[in-house]
């Protein structure tokens, strides 16, 4: 599942923005002003974000050129501004798509999820791990024959995560923030626990994927069939 940062310190338009994103099967991280989302981008990257530029403290445009010394992540600025000039600047600075409030909620999300698609970042409910299809909706995973294998919710969230993004590393503590939460007071061995039984689960399948441990650093989720 994808995740994208919304930034805007109006909370009913973040509320409004999360609502559409979230039904087309895409996580949202809020924040209400740019030095917040800039602190969570660095710690944790998003795979997109949509900003406003009309902020306290930071505004759009210094968080967008902040962004963009991180990575290759969409942005997608929102913003009440709507001379050329304005865009024009926007455009400049890294932004990859535009819009002016009022804007409609779901032009929004079809943008978002061109812009997903454009950087090759998938926002399906659903992925496939070989002949297992994981289906997040009802936290199953299926098989090519149709039988169904419910999961603990935390162990399906870890596979689910590793298995969005095949090939790329996750650190345990990356693994713990998206998965228990920032404020998990548990031990980083939480993650080898459910790791192991994954492992367990799924011995039968190691022609398909593996989950591999890179030693001192974390996992990651290797295909081998799709």
């Amino acid at each position: 599942m994808p995740k994208v940062l919304v930034v805007d310190d109006d909370a009913n338009i973040r509320e409004l923005v999360r609502l559409y994103l979230e039904d087309e099967g895409i996580e949202v991280v809020q924040k209400g002003n740019g030095a917040e989302a800039l602190e969570y981008a660095e710690n944790y990257p998003p795979d997109l974000v949509v900003l406003d530029i009309m902020m306290p403290g930071m505004d759009g445009w210094a968080l967008c050129a902040r962004l963009r010394e991180l990575g290759d992540m969409p942005v997608l600025m929102i913003t009440a501004k709507g001379e050329p000039a304005d865009r024009i600047k926007g455009f400049k600075l890294g932004t990859d798509d535009y819009l002016v409030k009022p804007f409609d909620a779901m032009e929004l999300a079809l943008r978002v999820k061109a812009l997903l698609k454009r950087y090759r970042i998938a926002y399906s409910q659903t992925v496939h791990l070989g002949d297992l299809r994981l289906d997040r909706k009802s936290y199953q995973v299926v098989n090519k024959d149709g039988l169904k294998l419910t999961l603990p919710m935390k162990e399906f969230e870890l596979i689910y995560k590793l298995g969005s993004y095949p090939g790329q590393l996750f650190t345990r503590n990356h693994l713990i923030a998206e998965i228990w939460g920032i404020d998990y007071e548990g031990d980083e061995r939480t993650v080898d626990v459910h790791i192991k039984r994954l492992r367990e689960r799924f011995a039968e399948h190691e022609s398909d994927f593996r989950i591999v441990t890179l030693r001192g650093l974390g996992y990651r989720l290797e295909v081998y069939r799709d």
